[in-house]
């Protein structure tokens, strides 16, 4: 199900990532989930909604890297 707010992300998400990388998150998340409502769209038996963690984490990791801490950080150059 499509997120309609920062305030509902999980909270692997929320405790952890800045408010930029969690709206890259939501942005992605909502996309992927229309992006691969078909079943024949998505690789393997992936759920719609694994499938769009997936694709959300995967835009996150884009820009952000997970710290020694467990909390994500703006990539440097």
């Amino acid at each position: 199900m499509p997120y309609n707010s920062l305030k509902e992300l999980p909270a692997s998400v929320k405790d952890h990532l800045p408010k930029h990388a969690q709206e890259i998150y939501l942005k992605s998340y909502n996309s992927a989930w229309d992006q691969y409502k078909d079943k024949k769209d998505r690789k393997g038996d992936s759920s719609r909604e694994e499938t769009a963690h997936k694709v959300a984490w995967a835009a996150v990791k884009q820009d952000y890297e997970k710290g020694d801490d467990g909390d994500w950080r703006k990539k440097t150059s």
